[in-house]
């Protein structure tokens, strides 16, 4: 892999780090499997690069990209609280009905920004390449992110959210408010997801109504290996951990499709995500087996 392919891939690496905070909120916090990804990822994209290209200031679009990935995110959570429709079937509607939603913010499939001032540009006049330059400012969103969420979910408020996935009739009996927490859970779990949205649109200069087809799968992903290399009860720890994760699911994506060895190609891009998706899923369960089983030889004296 060449340094300009590596730096390309650390860049969306960083912005799916995103994407698997997303995620982290609504699987792991919430325990609310949510589809709804696919959708607000193209959402804030779209949002985004239609207002940039209406002349409206690109880091005002970037915060309305967030407000409408987080809008979606709350008519997901109103779909299954208000009408008990399902966690998946809920996200799915809402995710179908994004789709042309999308197509109606640009007016058309596909947006360029080539052209267009981005929140990139106030950095372009510093000399470093946009190779190194695009990382840089990404990487610093996504660690601001990644710090302001931590702390937010050490608050009251956020073990509060923390307490719902975890045991809602506890939460209940405890004067939690299950639903506002989950309406919250889903407006920030989907807004960051759209940040990563913007984000990725003004990085690579269009937005497009097919871009966020598997970002759901790319997210979990992402949160699996980083929980399978970064075990952590601390929220720090297992933030970082979703951002790693999401750094080394592109890079094993970037090498597999560059090592010649392997003769994979870019058409095969579907088989290697679910190839890696699938060894992080057994990866676990296989280092338990293997703990249990050294744990018994031990208590046993050593005889296998």
């Amino acid at each position: 892999m060449s340094l300009f392919s590596f730096m390309g891939t650390l860049e969306i690496g960083l912005i799916f780090g995103l994407v698997a905070m997303g995620v982290y909120l609504t699987f792991r916090v919430l325990d609310f499997p949510d589809l709804t990804v696919d959708g607000s990822f193209t959402l804030g994209a779209a949002v985004t690069a239609a207002l940039i290209v209406s002349g409206i200031n690109p880091y005002l679009s970037t915060l309305a990209g967030c407000l409408a990935g987080a809008a979606a995110g709350v008519v997901t959570a109103w779909l299954n609280l208000r009408f008990n429709i399902l966690h998946l079937l809920a996200s799915i509607l809402t995710m179908t009905a994004l789709y042309t939603i999308n197509l109606r913010v640009m007016g058309k499939p596909n947006l360029a920004l080539i052209t267009d001032p981005t929140v990139l540009t106030p950095f372009e006049g510093l000399g470093l390449p946009n190779m190194y330059m695009k990382p840089l400012f990404v990487g610093f969103c996504v660690i601001a992110v990644g710090i302001l969420l931590a702390l937010f979910l050490k608050t009251q408020y956020g073990l509060a959210m923390r307490a719902v996935g975890a045991n809602k009739r506890m939460a209940q009996a405890n004067g939690i408010v299950v639903k506002e927490k989950v309406y919250a859970g889903l407006a920030l779990s989907n807004g960051l997801v759209a940040l990563a949205g913007a984000l990725f649109a003004q990085t690579n200069g269009f937005a497009d109504s097919t871009m966020g087809i598997g970002t759901i799968v790319v997210g979990l992903a992402a949160v699996i290996v980083g929980e399978t290399l970064l075990s952590s009860r601390k929220m720090l720890i297992i933030i970082c951990s979703c951002i790693v994760g999401s750094i080394l699911y592109r890079l094993a994506i970037g090498f597999a499709l560059n090592a010649d060895f392997l003769g994979f190609n870019a058409s095969d891009l579907n088989l290697i995500t679910a190839l890696l998706v699938g060894l992080a899923l057994v990866l676990p369960q296989l280092r338990k087996e293997w703990k249990a089983k050294q744990a018994a030889i031990k208590a046993n004296g050593g005889d296998a």
